[in-house]
């Protein structure tokens, strides 16, 4: 599978329908609406990915039509974040979510990391299970204050890459 480095107006745009589309469909029953709502405009709006991307060190990528994820590379620490990677309902079970697990490891070595590291809402058992077949463990929960009145209630999970 490619993927394609984000980086014009045009792919952050559709990057955040993507994330619309995903966020909606997986993290609602999850959270509820409000939050989801708040999440996706202060962290995957157009504005908030650019923001991202411009003076964050974010490295967003894309496969059209089936998922995204974006790296976030620590060199002080040796570690690159997984901060974000969704994949469309109808191309889970595909090999995408694999194929992407696979980039961001590829990636987080080019970047000099040591680990791959992400962090997923301690509700979400199916995430949880893929990230754990991906050789992921839990290292640490963590609670997050987003503001807005909401929390993110996490687990950290890591790998050695």
């Amino acid at each position: 599978m490619d993927l394609e480095r984000v980086e014009i107006p045009s792919q952050i745009a559709a990057v955040a329908a993507l994330a619309r589309e995903t966020w909606t469909q997986h993290y609602v029953p999850l959270i509820g609406a409000a939050q989801v709502e708040y999440m996706l405009a202060k962290f995957q709006s157009a504005e908030a990915i650019a923001r991202q991307i411009a003076t964050e060190g974010y490295e967003y990528y894309w496969a059209p039509g089936a998922g995204y994820l974006a790296l976030v590379p620590d060199p002080v620490r040796k570690s690159v974040m997984l901060s974000k990677i969704y994949v469309l309902a109808d191309r889970r079970g595909t090999g995408v979510g694999r194929a992407m697990v696979e980039f961001a490891e590829k990636r987080a070595a080019e970047l000099g990391g040591a680990e791959l590291w992400l962090t997923v809402n301690k509700h979400n058992a199916g995430s949880i299970a893929f990230y754990e077949r991906m050789g992921f463990r839990k290292t640490e929960a963590v609670v997050t204050d987003i503001g807005g009145g909401f929390v993110m209630d996490d687990w950290r999970m890591a790998k050695t890459v």
